[in-house]
């Protein structure tokens, strides 16, 4: 997977292109579809259920051009297919990939392809990257193991048994 040639971004504030995508701040214009992301039933099925509406109000408030989030975005057509988000010392000081993807543009390699690119320009700022995921959702772990990322732990949290991949420098 082809990364940005940027050298050491800046989360969410410098954009990544990759073969097929480019990644960006999310834009004004992304949040019905960011908005969905966050109330669709089958995005949020490992992602503890759908977010109330109060909380997709302060989000969408909050989500235009916030550090570390990059809005996915297909070159080809410029339709918006998800988000992938670091969060730097979000986990006992390691910081955190994650991401989720609109159900219409799963098993066409694009999450795959997005998450290798943050995963690899975050890599050159921090030692580790770390990302969590519901031991159930075989589909992410799958993609983890993809982008080099390795099992590292199994436990229970927010009522469901997690596993969390690392990859290092």
């Amino acid at each position: 997977m082809a990364t940005s040639s940027i050298s050491a971004p800046t989360p969410g504030t410098a954009p990544l292109a990759t073969e097929r995508l480019l990644l960006r701040p999310v834009r004004a214009s992304d949040v019905p579809a960011v908005t969905r992301l966050w109330t669709d039933p089958e995005v949020r099925r490992h992602l503890g259920g759908p977010v109330t509406e109060q909380v997709v109000r302060i989000r969408q408030r909050r989500v235009v051009g916030a550090p570390g989030v990059y809005a996915v975005v297909r070159t080809s057509d410029e339709a918006l297919l998800g988000l992938v988000t670091v969060e730097p010392a979000a986990r006992e000081g390691e910081t955190e990939v994650s991401y989720q993807f609109l159900p219409e543009h799963w098993g066409h390699g694009y999450a795959r392809e997005a998450v290798a690119a943050v995963v690899e320009a975050t890599l050159l700022d921090t030692p580790t990257v770390v990302a969590l995921t519901q031991e159930a959702n075989q589909r992410s772990r799958r993609l983890l193991e993809a982008v080099g990322m390795t099992h590292a732990s199994s436990f229970v949290e927010y009522d469901a048994h997690q596993v969390l991949y690392r990859r290092s420098r």
